[in-house]
């Protein structure tokens, strides 16, 4: 009787919430995390579509579950004579909240295989670990340690397809979302800690639909109070450690926006989405570093009529 109650009591604790994120994921007591959305997943291939190969590689952060996705047109995989063409490199990394979606969701992999096949470049997908398991600032370490490994093949590293066919002179990193801010603070990092030294000519960053926050809502924000409460939460529960709205790391412009100065790179896309809830962020964001960098250096587009991406 004892022990029915015990695996009883053990089974109702492995039902039992934790908390909600709705609707990206639900935490049990046990710790089990239930991921409800970007949880789709395609292999690597030639995709037929846009005739861009793709490859995963692994081992970047040791002994983590830490990956990469290369894609490359396939044109330059099979031709001979383009067997030492250089291409321009993206660094990628993928939106969901820190915590849902990897490179290998439908929307990822479709998206980079056609951003490929239109610029005619060679893409590295990062896939970081994700909150709530890993919580930040890991998602941070694991996209710089993925740089650092892209940087590595100036050398020539382990992979081939980086060894024959990326310029680093020509280096661009593209986030959305939570991606985008990953990316924002990766290029931030080599800019303002020029001894960590990539090696690589940072030429551009691009942030779509970047999230930002703070602690004192701008523009439209206090418009929705459930959504603002729902975007309030996410950042205490994918950095527990430092849960303060004004982290720099999510608040760019605190400070009067110091970091953007010491931005690791030439040039700056921003996209915003009209009927996104942190629009007001990356106009803020786009606005205050035209104020204190050259303004040849960034663009900006508004998509209006677009709703944000999944955080």
């Amino acid at each position: 009787m004892g022990t029915n109650n015990v695996q009883a009591h053990h089974q109702t604790d492995q039902l039992e919430i934790d908390y909600e994120f709705l609707p990206l994921l639900r935490v049990y007591k046990n710790g089990h995390v239930q991921r409800l959305m970007g949880t789709d997943s395609i292999p690597p291939a030639t995709d037929p579509q846009t005739n861009v190969s793709s490859k995963d590689t692994f081992n970047i952060v040791p002994q983590t579950e830490v990956y990469v996705r290369i894609y490359l047109p396939n044109n330059i995989v099979t031709n001979y004579h383009n067997r030492h063409r250089k291409l321009p490199l993206l660094f990628y990394i993928h939106g969901g909240a820190f915590c849902i979606s990897t490179p290998s969701s439908l929307k990822y992999h479709n998206y980079l295989n056609t951003l490929v096949a239109e610029a005619q470049i060679i893409s590295v997908s990062i896939h970081h670990r994700r909150a709530p398991e890993y919580p930040l600032p890991i998602a941070y370490e694991d996209s710089w340690a993925a740089l650092k490994w892209v940087a590595s093949h100036r050398n020539y590293g382990p992979e081939p397809w980086l060894n024959s066919h990326a310029d680093f002179g020509r280096v661009f990193v593209a986030g959305d979302s939570s991606g985008a801010n990953i990316a924002h603070n990766v290029v931030v990092a080599a800019g303002v800690n020029p001894e960590l030294d990539l090696g690589l000519d940072l030429l551009g960053l691009a942030v779509v639909h970047q999230y930002f926050w703070g602690s004192d809502p701008i523009g439209s924000e206090s418009l929705d109070p459930e959504r603002k409460a729902s975007v309030d939460r996410l950042w205490p529960m994918v950095c527990p450690s430092n849960p303060d709205h004004d982290d720099p790391r999510v608040n760019p412009m605190v400070d009067g926006g110091k970091s953007l100065v010491g931005l690791g790179c030439r040039r700056v896309l921003v996209c915003v989405a009209e009927k996104d809830t942190l629009k007001d962020r990356g106009w803020l964001y786009y606005q205050s570093e035209k104020a204190q960098v050259l303004i040849k250096r960034l663009a900006a587009f508004f998509n209006r009529d677009m709703p944000p991406l999944v955080r």
